[in-house]
């Protein structure tokens, strides 16, 4: 398989993550010289389950980063595999936990997308759901921003987000949506089976898709700035579901 038609993961953190999850992974590749802190350790991962390592010269690895800080190492890897709405109810029931799904209304920048994959790891979501069309590509970037996080979360392709919405309330989730205009947070009961809404940037959630939620709620602003980005808003918003689980 040509270099190319890999993804690649960049950076100490995601490459070892990578290889410690189910990750399938082609070639790790090495920067020459590079040496010290996880690389031991990456290295030793990589001879344990049979990945080949290559070292190459730093432009080589640059040029393939593109941008991205590859701390000496990077990973090629087969493509992120898809999960199934079944699965994500079926990791709940595996946890004799209620499922708690996390919906991306058409997140575009991957620094969003990374930051909340791995804010859902750390709050213990059951599934990321991503519309097909018009969402960031789970790409190197987003794998890197998740630092490894990626590999841990089931992401769901999803169609139609109202139709999935409607879906999703059959099987008894309370779904409720974050937007400027809701209720303060804190009024609202998010301890039950939850799907956690976040709109796209910018334009935040669709009219339809607002319309479909159960309950819609905002995050009160007391600054000069009147709004938060949607990966730190989203964090917010998953750990009330957290705290209220305890609670509850």
């Amino acid at each position: 398989m040509a270099e190319q038609n890999n993804d690649l993961i960049a950076g100490r953190n995601a490459v070892s993550e990578a290889l410690r999850s189910q990750r399938s992974i082609n070639k790790i590749l090495l920067q020459e010289g590079a040496h010290g802190g996880s690389l031991g350790e990456i290295i030793a991962l990589a001879k344990q389950k049979g990945v080949p390592v290559e070292t190459v010269k730093a432009e080589k690895l640059d040029k393939l980063a593109k941008g991205l800080r590859h701390q000496g190492v990077a990973a090629l890897a087969a493509p992120i595999a898809f999960r199934t709405l079944d699965d994500v109810f079926a990791r709940a029931a595996e946890k004799n936990e209620e499922p708690f799904i996390l919906l991306l209304d058409e997140l575009q920048d991957p620094q969003n997308v990374g930051a909340l994959i791995r804010s859902a790891d750390a709050a213990g979501v059951h599934g990321v759901l991503m519309p097909r069309r018009r969402s960031c590509p789970l790409n190197a970037v987003v794998a890197k921003i998740s630092a490894g996080a990626v590999e841990y979360v089931p992401v769901v392709q999803i169609g139609n987000i109202a139709q999935t919405i409607e879906e999703l309330k059959q099987r008894g989730c309370w779904v409720v949506g974050a937007d400027m205009d809701g209720v303060d947070f804190y009024a609202a009961n998010m301890s039950g089976p939850i799907v956690l809404l976040i709109g796209a940037e910018g334009r935040g959630l669709g009219r339809l898709v607002k319309q479909k939620c159960d309950d819609v709620v905002s995050i009160p602003m007391n600054g000069g700035v009147n709004s938060l980005n949607a990966s730190a808003a989203g964090a917010v918003l998953m750990y009330e579901v957290v705290r209220q689980r305890h609670q509850f």
